[in-house]
C-alpha cells in the first residue's frame, strides 16, 4: 500500500512536470539531454518529458525597453542627456536561447552603445529637427545587430533631450535673433518692392504726363473729404520750374 502511495506521488510529480499549457502567444524551447531541439513547441498543450528535457518559454509578443538617458556629446561639443524607447519582438526563440545569455539585456546595452554613437555623430541642430531620420537609422542598425539573436527591432523613437539651462538661454536669445534679422530682411524687402513700384509709377507719368496733373486732382479730392476745414492753394509744378530756370541765368 505505502509503495503505491509512493508510485502514485511521483507519478503526479512527474506530470505536473511533464504537461505544460502554453498561451498563444509563448512558445516553448526544449533541451533535451543539454540538445536543443530543432523547432519550438507550442501553443497549447506541450508534453516535457521531465527530466530529460528542459523547457524555457518564450514570449513573442511586442517589447517596449525604455533606454534610460545617456549623457551624449554632439559633434559640435553640446553636452545633452537623451533617452528613447525601442519596439521589438522575438521572431526565432531558438535564437534568443542559444546565441544569447539574455536577450533583453543584450538588447538594451546595445541601444544605449548605438544612441551614443550614432548621436555623437551630429549636430545639436540635426538632433533637434531630424528625429525621424535619426530613429529610422536607429532602428535599421539595432535590428542588423541583434537579428542574429533572432531578435526583430520593429521601431525606435527618442523620447526627450534635455539640455543645461544655460545652452536653454543662449538658444532663446539665438532664435530671437533669428526672429529679429528676418523682421529686418522682410521690411527691406518691402522698402524695395515699394521703391520698385514708385519707379514704375514714375516712368508711366513720364510717359503720359497729364496723369501726373490727374493724381494732383485726385489728391485734393481726398484732402477735402477728409478735413473739409483745410484750404488748399494749388501751385502748378511747372511753376516751380520757370523759378528753377531763373536761378540758374542768374
Amino acid at each position: 500500500m505505502m509503495t503505491t502511495m509512493i508510485l502514485g506521488i511521483i507519478f503526479i510529480v512527474w506530470l505536473l512536470n511533464t504537461v505544460r499549457i502554453l498561451n498563444e502567444y509563448e512558445r516553448a524551447v526544449i533541451f533535451r539531454l543539454g540538445r536543443v531541439l530543432p523547432e519550438p513547441k507550442g501553443p497549447g498543450v506541450v508534453f516535457v518529458l521531465w527530466p530529460i528535457d528542459r523547457a524555457v518559454v518564450v514570449s513573442l509578443r511586442l517589447v517596449v525597453l525604455e533606454v534610460p538617458p545617456q549623457d551624449v556629446i554632439t559633434r559640435d561639443n553640446v553636452s545633452a542627456k537623451v533617452n528613447a524607447v525601442v519596439y521589438f519582438k522575438v521572431m526565432d526563440p531558438i535564437k534568443s536561447q542559444v546565441e544569447v545569455q539574455n536577450f533583453q539585456f543584450a538588447t538594451s546595452q546595445m541601444a544605449q552603445t548605438t544612441l551614443r554613437s550614432i548621436l555623437g555623430e551630429m549636430e545639436l541642430d540635426e538632433l533637434l529637427v531630424k528625429r525621424e531620420m535619426i530613429n529610422e537609422k536607429l532602428q535599421t542598425l539595432l535590428d542588423q545587430q541583434t537579428e542574429p539573436w533572432g531578435i526583430k527591432v520593429t521601431g525606435v523613437a527618442l523620447k526627450d533631450v534635455d539640455f543645461s539651462e544655460d545652452l536653454r538661454r543662449a538658444m532663446a536669445r539665438q532664435a530671437e535673433a533669428e526672429r529679429e534679422r528676418r523682421a529686418k530682411v522682410i521690411a527691406a524687402e518691402g522698402e524695395f518692392q515699394a521703391a520698385a513700384k514708385l519707379c514704375d509709377a514714375a516712368r508711366l507719368m513720364q510717359e503720359a504726363p497729364m496723369s501726373l496733373q490727374l493724381r494732383y486732382l485726385q489728391t485734393l479730392i481726398e484732402i477735402g473729404a477728409k478735413n473739409n476745414t483745410t484750404t488748399v492753394f494749388p501751385v502748378p509744378i511747372d511753376l516751380l520750374d520757370a523759378f528753377k530756370a531763373i536761378a540758374r541765368k542768374t
